[in-house]
């Protein structure tokens, strides 16, 4: 009689049940870890938008938070020599949030709001005027 070494059925599902309990374990974390640098992310950016408007406004001179020709977007942050921003923002996605703008001479407002609540983040921000920056659960 020859001596067969295998697996048997018993130690194969004790294996995949094992691997089954692991993931189960480990795939919510890694979706939370997402989910919270996304939020990260959304905070980092809003904070380089204030400093870059806030930058633009004090050497600009005229204190003004917008050009001249009353661009309501970050258009002018980025077209200038040398830019204040790299990367236009503003109507764009980054990391599950959607940015928004209102820009003006006197104030701004910039908006990051999560893609779909609950999985790309679950908290909205918004920075204002004086690089304020506040945050409120997502809908």
């Amino acid at each position: 009689m020859k001596n067969k070494k295998s697996f048997t059925l018993m130690e194969i599902m004790i294996v995949v049940a094992i691997v089954a309990l692991l993931s189960a374990i480990s795939i919510p974390n890694l979706l939370n870890a997402r989910k919270n640098a996304n939020q990260a992310v959304a905070q980092a950016t809003l904070r380089t938008m204030g400093v870059a408007i806030e930058t633009y406004a004090s050497s600009t001179g005229g204190g003004q938070y917008a050009s001249s020709d009353g661009t309501t977007s970050d258009a002018y942050l980025t077209g200038a020599a040398p830019p204040f921003l790299n990367k236009s923002y503003c109507g764009t996605s980054v990391s599950g949030y959607d940015y928004s703008c209102a820009i003006n001479k006197a104030s701004y407002t910039i908006t990051a709001e999560a893609k779909n609540c609950g999985v790309s983040g679950n908290k909205d921000y918004t920075l204002s005027t004086g690089a304020s920056l506040n945050s409120s659960i997502c809908s």
